[in-house]
């Protein structure tokens, strides 16, 4: 089982976790936000937290109640603006994000996402089909879109939230690419018709929430179905030259879940891996955030 964490990202810090609460510094800015995992105690005072915050996010009354994430408050403690930017970078790949203060505690990126945008970016280097179809499912402001458009793949961005998709297009803009495929939609009810219309892709990345609506009012729910939307998409994951990328951050699933349910649907793969992304602050703890597993066909 493998351990992945992002490095050296000049525009990313994990600066001290616990007491349920990071501090991360995203570009010059630094944010204080709630983080259920996080059951360890601080390194740093909170005076010290305080010194170094620009805004903290307080969550509202009714936060992790029956599944469900209430919308909250950001404080201010110094000036910032509510967006900005960030520049990733690693090898040959490189992006910006326009990052923003959400009422949901998110700004518009995971960080420990960076190992995944990496093997993507590396992944459809190597397929040998000319200008491979990727298809992102649940992919939020798009930087995993934008390392398989780095890399040359022809790319279907799907999420089911307009708002999200907006920002993702402008994450492509101010990265200088174009020619991304945009889709608002239910991931399901568009992979089973991709699969009727006899449309393949060589890469598909799934990174699903544990609940959601899509935007008809179709209810998502992870542990319901997960098995379906794998069987699906297996429907139209080309059988040669092909990767799958799947991420969780359900609370309750384990990577070995990921790991025995994509064993369970694709049977024999190759180069499959599976593990845990974290994020490790300046004191060395160790932060999980999701799971994953991956292969190639």
């Amino acid at each position: 089982m493998l351990l992945l964490s992002p490095g050296n990202w000049n525009d990313y810090e994990l600066i001290d976790s616990g007491g349920f609460e990071k501090l991360e510094r995203f570009g010059s800015y630094v944010l204080a936000r709630p983080e259920p995992k996080a059951v360890w105690g601080k390194t740093l005072t909170n005076e010290a937290w305080r010194q170094q915050t620009h805004t903290s996010y307080t969550t509202g009354a009714s936060f992790g109640r029956a599944g469900k994430e209430d919308s909250g408050t950001w404080n201010h403690l110094k000036t910032m603006p509510d967006q900005w930017y960030i520049h990733y970078r690693k090898g040959a790949l490189q992006f910006r994000l326009r990052l923003g203060l959400t009422a949901f505690k998110h700004v518009g990126v995971f960080p420990e996402q960076a190992p995944n945008w990496d093997y993507i970016y590396t992944a459809v280097r190597e397929l040998k089909t000319p200008q491979p179809k990727i298809l992102n499912l649940f992919a939020y402001t798009g930087a995993a879109s934008l390392a398989a458009k780095a890399a040359g793949g022809d790319v279907t961005h799907l999420d089911a939230v307009r708002q999200v998709v907006t920002w993702a297009r402008e994450n492509m803009e101010i990265s200088g690419q174009g020619g991304i495929h945009w889709v608002v939609e239910d991931a399901l009810k568009f992979v089973r018709r991709e699969a009727k219309r006899g449309n393949s892709y060589q890469g598909i990345i799934l990174d699903p929430p544990a609940y959601g609506h899509g935007p008809a009012g179709e209810t998502w729910k992870l542990d319901a179905c997960l098995l379906d939307l794998l069987q699906e998409c297996k429907k139209i994951l080309a059988p040669h030259d092909s990767f799958l990328v799947l991420n969780l951050y359900s609370n309750g699933f384990s990577a070995l879940v990921a790991d025995t349910i994509i064993t369970n649907v694709f049977g024999t793969t190759r180069e499959k891996e599976f593990g845990e992304l974290f994020l490790c602050d300046s004191f060395g703890k160790r932060l999980p955030l999701s799971v994953f597993t991956r292969f190639k066909l």
